[in-house]
């Protein structure tokens, strides 16, 4: 049985993370919920809303995936998480998300490892480079005599 995924993050991010997956994995519905957390919703009714969900998700372990270290979509999912059959992981991004899901029939052990490589393999700058096929121009605030706008 694989592994579901949770994920608890300032609203709208975890219902927009969770369309965004199955974007890409049409039949991942049933194995990934998301709880967007409210400004003004108190921590106990958070915590509720996600016991709920959790109960609901029909597996034996639970990734649990919140978006900021120390705010309050995290502190209510280190309420929730056991450390046995759910885990917590904070920083959630789409690349991050989008491992996870691919390999949610791993263990848990397993699939905390890939979420967390896939969210930092996923940051990265990028270099700003001329489109295919066709040289860079240059500056005009470079040249003094260029007035072309």
């Amino acid at each position: 049985m694989s592994t579901s995924i949770l994920l608890i993050a300032h609203a709208p991010l975890a219902h927009a993370l969770r369309e965004c997956a199955l974007h890409v994995f049409a039949d991942c519905g049933d194995a990934v919920a998301a709880l967007d957390v409210p400004p003004h919703e108190p921590p106990e009714q958070t915590l509720a809303n996600a016991r709920a969900l959790l109960a609901g998700l029909a597996t034996e372990s639970t990734l649990v995936l919140t978006d900021v270290f120390g705010a309050t979509p995290c502190n209510v999912a280190q309420r929730l998480v056991d450390g046995v059959n759910s885990r917590l992981v904070t920083g959630v991004n789409l690349p991050m998300l989008l491992r996870a899901v691919s390999y949610r029939a791993e263990t848990l052990d397993s699939l905390v490892s890939r979420a967390v490589v896939g969210g930092t393999q996923g940051v990265m700058q990028v270099a700003i480079a001329a489109p295919q096929n066709q040289t860079r121009r240059p500056i005009h605030d470079q040249d003094p005599y260029d007035h072309q706008q």
